[in-house]
């Protein structure tokens, strides 16, 4: 039953204050200790009763965004309606201001806003733990783009503990021009491993773990703890494949950034400030640098998906 004529919802970019990646799995996948900050850059996502399942989408970089069954916001509505024994007749519409492409999980935060969207245009009903239940079968980052704030990932980044955060972080985010996949920055990732002559699998790479000291700062929200604690073990993948990241990472930080790591996968960097006034200095030396094609400022947390309008 429709209980509405429409449903917008927000949903949230995120960071990796950490990355820690494991050795490759038998299955291929990777386990992660994965910090997890949602941060205040937004795409909405609209249902809207249709005569079929479609998509389109607006906004920066939208030609990029896939409009067919690839889309992971359409598979979401997809999950839900056949848990359901509905036909997933629905328009979604995208209002994209997360990269696309851009390690900051923006393709994640749809799935998770059609899916909230969904539940609440159809009527049905679902608890939290089932839509988390569909978003980890959609993705390792879609559970966290449904809960938002603060989030310790494991497994594939999909098993959730939320995570004490005693302050708000300011953040520029450097925007690259094109995306990086992410299967082809975690091969990398093997490959670069293998070089060493230390191996790429479990059996060669301790298991993951969070840094006690990063999740110590997160809760007393000391930004210069923060930084000095926060990692990625994609970063030498991500900039391996793109070399031109090593030139933005080092621009911001010789603007005053106190912290500087590739976003997730990539290509987007993320610098942590100290405050506002920081991160509008940090923001216009990187567009003056030539190193991106632009450079947005925000705070985390942020909350996850959130019902804007039903009606």
């Amino acid at each position: 039953m429709t209980r509405a004529t429409s449903v917008t919802v927000r949903v949230p970019a995120k960071v990796n204050v950490q990355l820690a990646v494991g050795g490759r799995r038998p299955d291929g996948f990777h386990d992660l200790a994965n910090v997890f900050l949602a941060v205040g850059l937004y795409d909405e996502v609209t249902a809207t009763p249709a005569d079929r399942l479609t998509l389109t989408c607006t906004g920066p970089d939208a030609d990029q965004v896939p409009l067919d069954d690839t889309n992971l916001a359409a598979r979401a509505a997809r999950a839900l309606a056949a848990r359901h024994g509905l036909d997933p007749h629905v328009h979604l519409h995208i209002a994209k201001d997360i990269p696309v492409a851009g390690g900051m999980a923006g393709g994640s935060a749809d799935a998770a806003g059609a899916l909230l969207a969904c539940d609440t245009l159809w009527g049905t009903g679902a608890t939290q733990d089932e839509l988390l239940a569909i978003c980890a079968e959609l993705g390792s980052d879609v559970p966290f783009s449904l809960v938002g704030g603060a989030a310790l990932g494991r497994g594939r980044g999909e098993l959730l503990e939320p995570l004490a955060v005693g302050g708000t972080f300011h953040w520029v985010f450097a925007v690259a021009d094109g995306g990086l996949s992410t299967p082809a920055v975690y091969k990398e990732c093997d490959r670069l491993r293998d070089t060493t002559g230390r191996g790429a699998t479990t059996a060669d790479i301790p298991d993951p773990e969070p840094s006690p000291a990063l999740l110590e700062a997160l809760r007393t929200g000391d930004a210069t703890a923060l930084a000095a604690s926060m990692s990625n073990d994609l970063q030498a993948a991500a900039v391996s494949l793109r070399p031109s990241r090593a030139a933005t990472l080092a621009a911001g930080t010789d603007a005053g950034a106190l912290a500087a790591l590739v976003s997730g996968s990539g290509p987007t960097t993320a610098f942590l400030v100290s405050d506002a006034e920081a991160a509008e200095r940090v923001a216009a030396a990187l567009r003056a640098s030539g190193t991106c094609r632009t450079a947005r400022t925000t705070v985390g947390p942020a909350t996850g998906a959130t019902v804007l309008s039903d009606g």
